[in-house]
Order: structure tokens, then sequence, then C-alpha cells
């Protein structure tokens, strides 16, 4: 397949991403093109099953020559692909037994809030804090992003601040609006995460969007960040809120943890955990587990209980946290999930039935 049918050929295939509307596109030799709709693979039969030769085309109309090394030296290699200058796909382009795969994951062309994504707007509270740490998690395509870039918006467009992300690829772009924003791509504009994190304190900035936290270096240099005047928004690939903060502490050396406890109690301001869930009629609905930081929730983490907070959120409605299982049951009373995918995603079946009986 020469050149320019690859470009046509990738072209009709990122075109029928958004026609689908789907998040996904999957090019895997010895596979028709696949692509995710609702969090369901679907093969596009009236393409043809790729071949290596194919794979290894449509690459290259992906790849700078840059990437093309980066993917021969590591095996695998990430960027933002604009098509069109339209839309945006987050692309990670690797070798498996010899051959070229592609995936890529469509960026929404336009910046939703909180709202219109049905996440709860209570979110919205965490951007009038000068300094902290808010973490965003869930699992891989479940929407962290999306939600991260709706109060990084909102802020954009109701605070003066200076916004910086740091993200590897980019995703979403915004239109500076009473804010500056400085967006920061690993391995474009920066070495790595911690060298990017570490130059924030020399850059007169006032919110971080950190795209993952995912090392002991990089933790550490985010609380030290929330400590010293900056907001820092950033993800980790954690089940609930619990989980994320024993996430964070077991990262650090043993001798160490007591000392980061007593830190990650003071910065913290609170931890997002998503799902999205089947919606009834088709497409995906999240359910968000929300805890904000109040002195119960600081002296347990400070204390070594983590394992109590989950009864703290469950009784502290009227603060604004939800637990999962009841973002779950009120989506089930909505009509909006049906009760066997509250079931496959809930953290305390026998509770999420006792919420539905109440309810009733």
């Amino acid at each position: 397949m020469d050149s320019a049918n690859a470009e046509k050929r990738l072209k009709d295939l990122l075109s029928l991403v958004g026609q689908q509307g789907a998040s996904d596109l999957h090019l895997v030799v010895g596979r028709y093109p696949t692509i995710r709709v609702d969090g369901k693979l679907h093969p596009v039969a009236q393409d043809k099953v790729l071949i290596p030769a194919d794979t290894k085309a449509l690459s290259d109309v992906l790849l700078t020559e840059d990437k093309k090394q980066e993917l021969l030296s590591l095996g695998h290699t990430d960027f933002s692909y604009n098509y069109d200058d339209k839309v945006r796909f987050r692309t990670n382009v690797f070798l498996q037994k010899g051959y070229v795969s592609i995936t890529m994951r469509f960026v929404m062309d336009k910046l939703r809030n909180l709202d219109e994504l049905s996440v709860p707007s209570t979110l919205y509270e965490f951007s009038k804090y000068s300094q902290g740490l808010v973490l965003v998690t869930g699992p891989v395509g479940h929407g962290k992003s999306t939600t991260l870039a709706a109060i990084i918006d909102y802020i954009n467009h109701n605070l003066e601040k200076h916004i910086l992300t740091i993200e590897d690829p980019i995703e979403f772009v915004y239109a500076q609006d009473r804010c500056i924003i400085n967006q920061r791509e690993i391995g474009r504009d920066a070495k790595n995460f911690p060298d990017a994190l570490r130059a924030v304190f020399r850059e007169d900035v006032n919110v971080v969007l950190l795209g993952e936290l995912r090392d002991l270096e990089t933790i550490s240099t985010a609380m030290t960040a929330a400590e010293t005047g900056h907001l820092i928004f950033a993800t980790l690939h954690t089940n609930d809120c619990a989980q994320t903060i024993d996430r964070v502490i077991d990262v650090f050396p043993a001798h160490q943890q007591n000392q980061i406890r007593a830190q990650l109690s003071s910065v913290l301001l609170g931890v997002i955990s998503q799902r999205l869930i089947p919606k009834i009629g088709g497409g995906r609905v999240p359910a968000v587990e929300i805890m904000f930081k109040n002195s119960a929730v600081e002296n347990l983490i400070r204390e070594n209980k983590v394992h109590q907070i989950d009864s703290v959120i469950e009784t502290s409605l009227k603060e604004g946290m939800v637990s999962l299982d009841r973002a779950l049951a009120e989506l089930v009373k909505r009509g909006l999930v049906s009760l066997d995918d509250a079931f496959n995603f809930c953290k305390n079946r026998d509770y999420l039935q006792l919420l539905l009986s109440k309810e009733a």
C-alpha cells in the first residue's frame, strides 16, 4: 500500500470513528480495523483484514522521523495526531511479534462542562483553593482526563490564574480566556514529568494539571508543589478514594511512610473516582465517587486508618461526598443504568442492594 492510499485509508477510518461515536481505533495485523463504541469492540468488516505491510504503511502516515526512531529504540511511542487540523487523537504505536500495531483514542474536539458530562458540579469547589492536591482516579478509558479538562476550563473562564499542563501526550487544547495557559508535552517540551514539575517552582504557576502520577519522584515533587502555593490536579489508576491514598503512601519506602502520611493528610484536598457505566438505550454515563477532605479524613490518613474512609464518605453526604455505590444506586433509580450493570461496577453488592431497597 503506497503512502497516498495509506493516508486515504487512515482518514476513512478516522472519519468512521467520528460517525459511529467511537472512542478508539485499533489497527492490528491479522484483524479487521476495529473501533470501540460504548466500551465494546466492533470490527470494521467492510474494510480488509490488516497485513504487516498495512500497519507499517499506516504508521508511516502518523509518525515523524523522531517518532520512528523512538519506536525502533523503545518498541513504542506516544503522541497526539491532528486529523484535518480539527480532531485530535491520542495515539500509541507499538511493536508486537515484530509487527506494528496502532491504537488511537478520540479526544473530544469541544471541551464540555461538568453538567454536559453528567458529573456533579460540586467538583468545581476544588477550583476555589489556592494550593493543595486533587486526585482523579479510575480505570483507563473511564473519563478521568475529560472531567479534569472541564475543571481546568472552568478555572480558565472564571478566575485569573497561570495554568500549566504537563501531559504525555497533550490531549485537550485550551483557548486561553481569563487565564494564561501553557501546555507542555513530555518528550517534546520537557524530558520527563519530574523535570517539568520541578520547573513549575520557577515559572510563577498557580494551577498545574499533571497527566499522571507515575513514580515516587513525581508524587514527591507534586506533594511539595501542593505545599508551596500550587493547586495540583493529577490522575492515578486506582479503584476508589481509599485505595488511592494507600497507593500514594505505598510508593514510598517503609521508613518514610509516617512522614508521607502526615504530608498527604495536610496537602490532599480530595479524591474523585470515576467509572463510565453502560447506559440504557446506548452510550455510557459516569458514576462518580467524591471525597472532600475534612478533619475526619485528615485524621484517618495521619493515623493510618485509611480503611475507615469509606464510612466517612458514606456519612458525609451533606458535605458533598458520595460513595460509588450510592452514585450507582442513584443511576439505577433514575432509570439510566440497569441493575446488572450497577452490580458489575459496585464495591459492595449487599450495600448497593440495601441502598436500592431504601429508595424503593
